[in-house]
């Protein structure tokens, strides 16, 4: 009879959450309310709010977490400034993918939690201030 090895612990994959803006519009109006959608890849695990401001993404303590963003309008820039999230669960930390100028944002989720509300500072165009979500995602846990 022979055995099989023993399957190592599987890796656990980062929860991918990623922010399409219409840049256009944002820029246009002022704000992210109604250019804003929210999409992350841990629906089989129970996050909800797909496409919309308010997304819920389910995570635990130990979850790495990766923000990405992407412009509706291939043409237009966008990218995260910041993410304003309460520095005791989760703090996001800027990385760019080496030899690229591709730049996204990850963090550890230190310890469960109640819904923990954050939200993402966005740079648009060649507008030089930051544009804040109005309306806040959150990590429920």
């Amino acid at each position: 009879m022979t055995t099989k090895p023993r399957r190592e612990a599987a890796v656990k994959r980062p929860i991918s959450i990623t922010a399409v803006v219409d840049a256009v519009g944002a820029l246009a109006a002022g704000n992210m309310h109604g250019h804003l959608y929210m999409y992350d890849t841990n629906k089989s695990g129970g996050s909800t709010g797909f496409g919309t401001e308010e997304l819920q993404t389910k995570a635990r303590r130990g979850d790495q977490i990766l923000w990405n963003c992407l412009a509706l309008e291939c043409e237009a820039y966008v990218a995260i400034d910041d993410i304003i999230i309460d520095r005791d669960v989760c703090e996001p930390v800027r990385k760019v993918y080496p030899g690229t100028d591709v730049a996204y944002w990850t963090g550890t989720v230190k310890k469960d939690a109640g819904p923990i509300t954050y939200q993402i500072k966005f740079k648009l165009g060649t507008r030089d201030e930051p544009i804040t979500t109005t309306l806040s995602s959150s990590l429920v846990g």
